[in-house]
């Protein structure tokens, strides 16, 4: 059956240890006509666990810009960049051409605003708030924003006691709710896949998952794309760098761009 949409989800780490998490995410949420590739990046552009830290952002941008023009040239409607930093996003969509380019904090933002008139955003340390503050206010939403609520853990720290993890993002989202009076959640980073639905049990509030909010995001931008003929701008500050400058500079297409890739077909 040929694919209605086919969407990229990409691990922006040289680092293919949650490819499969994020697969079996794309395949239980997407819809029946959408192909799904799950991509992480090649070693040499950052074998990291996490980009918590800037410089790592900084080492992982040009595998996520190779990875962008491959995903263009491989006829993809959509491409997902899984980091809630929305690392890269406004330079792949520079080079993106018609294909849309979402992230995760952009698009929890858009749904969390579309259930509530007020939300807190948990991370896991004290560290990522000022860059993901600097994110929700250049997407307009910091009025709306109860607070950030970190539990103290870093990336890899989540998966190491889940009783704890788990205790200590419920205790943020009382905090967020009971004292800031949000109306909804974000999950700066999860336990798992599908943790969100027992916050939602516990605090009574949408709990919105970063990872399938900038899968759905991308896979209905893509939807309508195809509907209603909305493509993305090239004019002014989108405009793209021209393809014979690309040409001449090189380091954009050669070689190896992913180092792991899961296929979710219809």
């Amino acid at each position: 059956m040929e694919p209605l949409l086919k969407v990229m989800y990409l691990n922006p780490l040289g680092n293919s240890d949650y490819d499969q998490v994020f697969a079996d995410m794309c395949r239980r949420y997407r819809l029946p006509g959408t192909e799904v590739h799950v991509t992480s990046l090649t070693k040499q552009d950052g074998g990291f666990s996490h980009i918590e830290y800037r410089s790592y952002e900084a080492i992982v941008m040009r595998g996520i810009i190779r990875a962008t023009r491959r995903a263009v040239r491989e006829g993809f409607d959509a491409l997902a960049i899984g980091c809630f930093y929305d690392t890269g996003l406004h330079d792949a969509r520079e080079i993106s051409g018609d294909m849309i380019v979402t992230a995760p904090c952009m698009s929890s933002l858009e749904i969390a605003t579309t259930l509530a008139n007020r939300f807190g955003i948990i991370v896991g340390r004290r560290k990522w708030v000022n860059q993901m503050h600097g994110v929700v206010r250049e997407n307009g939403q910091a009025e709306k924003l109860a607070g950030f609520y970190h539990c103290g853990l870093g990336v890899n720290d989540f998966q190491k006691d889940h009783a704890e993890t788990s205790r200590r993002l419920m205790d943020c989202g009382r905090k967020a709710i009971e004292q800031d009076y949000a109306e909804a959640i974000i999950l700066g980073c999860t336990l798992e896949i599908g943790f969100f639905q027992e916050m939602e049990a516990e605090l009574g509030v949408p709990v919105i998952d970063p990872s399938i909010a900038a899968f759905k995001r991308a896979e209905y931008s893509a939807l309508l794309k195809k509907q209603c003929g909305w493509v993305p701008s090239r004019k002014w500050s989108c405009e793209a760098p021209p393809e014979e400058e690309i040409a001449r500079f090189g380091g954009f297409d050669e070689g190896e761009v992913f180092g792991n890739r899961v296929v979710v077909p219809v």
